[in-house]
């Protein structure tokens, strides 16, 4: 009996899982139902974030992943269990090969809780972990292991990740807490501060979808909105334009671009070449949002492209990248000299 090679997008948002020769397996949301009286798992996935903002008292719903790192092990351990025995079936006797995507520049601590929790959850030991946005790039099949510059800026539900790669390493590369999740606050906050309105989180994410975008549109969106009434309490719908939601969230896209302009002023002058003459690649979830591609190549004056199927690039990448392991190790710190840079911050 062969054993399974897969790859997992641990995501703050969506969890995606790749089976090398299937392709995307699974995609489904990083939500975990929880009963308050016996911390039994009642829901994990679709069915869990369908009770968002639904739920009874008795009923907790918890997003274990917080910014691309895990917040709460025991229920990341929980959830990778459920995910994994879905695309292996539970009785496989055989481990799969597991390829787990992390932020670059995660520290030793972090990457522990990660191989961890996969290993506690049915991986084969150890299990393998890959920098988030090599992994992106080598699912938007950009070829990394020539050694010329390709950047790649990851947009997920938790971070965003900016990084110079060549030879399957990351040259110069940047982090910041402002993603997909931090998009929607500002949108949810903007509709109740300007309407009165308060609306969920699924709500807001759905105004993104809607009529979002970077830029000014040439010709306006505008869609319904329900929510609570802030002065009566009672339902009400309003009407939103697509100017007001790029007004609110103005002030997180410029920190997005702030941080692929710090890549990029960190980039050595030869690769910095090659990505003028290839461009930026945008992928993840962010990357759909409607005129990013303009606003950075505007404040940039680098080409930017979209990856096609952007959101599952990283779990494509993670699956693929298990054909390379060797030289990928090569490219991520041991959990020693992350420690030895932690202590001598």
């Amino acid at each position: 009996m062969f054993s399974k090679r897969i790859g997992i997008d641990l995501g703050t948002a969506n969890v995606l899982v790749y089976e090398q020769g299937r392709g995307v397996v699974l995609d489904e949301p990083a939500v975990v139902a929880i009963a308050e009286r016996d911390n039994t798992v009642v829901a994990v996935g679709i069915e869990a974030r369908a009770m968002i903002g639904r739920h009874p008292g008795s009923i907790q719903v918890i997003r274990p992943m917080r910014d691309g790192v895990i917040a709460d092990y025991l229920i990341t351990e929980a959830m990778l269990r459920y995910f994994i025995a879905r695309v292996v079936g539970r009785f496989n006797i055989v481990r799969p090969e597991v390829m787990i995507c992390v932020p670059v520049g995660v520290t030793g601590v972090e990457q522990r809780a990660v191989r961890d929790a996969a290993e506690a959850a049915g991986a084969r030991r150890p299990a393998h972990l890959i920098p988030e946005p090599l992994a992106a790039a080598i699912g938007a099949e950009i070829p990394v292991g020539s050694p010329r510059g390709h950047m790649v800026i990851d947009i997920g539900g938790g971070r965003t990740e900016a990084a110079v790669i060549s030879l399957f390493g990351i040259v110069a590369s940047e982090s910041v807490r402002i993603a997909g999740d931090r998009l929607d606050d500002a949108i949810a906050q903007y509709i109740k501060r300007r309407h009165n309105l308060v609306i969920g989180e699924r709500t807001a994410e759905e105004v993104k979808i809607a009529i979002g975008s970077a830029v000014p549109l040439d010709e306006e969106l505008t869609t319904g909105v329900r929510g609570r009434d802030q002065i009566t309490g009672l339902p009400r719908t309003i009407t939103l334009r697509s100017s007001e939601v790029t007004q609110a969230i103005q002030e997180h896209l410029a920190t997005i671009v702030q941080t692929s302009r710090r890549v990029l002023e960190r980039t050595p002058p030869e690769l910095a070449s090659d990505v003028i003459d290839r461009g930026i690649v945008l992928t993840g979830g962010g990357a759909l949002l409607r005129g990013l591609d303009q606003l950075i190549l505007q404040e940039t004056g680098v080409p930017v492209h979209v990856a096609d199927d952007p959101l599952r690039c990283v779990a494509k990448g993670a699956g693929m990248a298990l054909d390379y392991i060797d030289v990928i190790a090569r490219s991520l710190p041991t959990e020693e000299e992350s420690l030895i840079g932690e202590m001598s911050r």
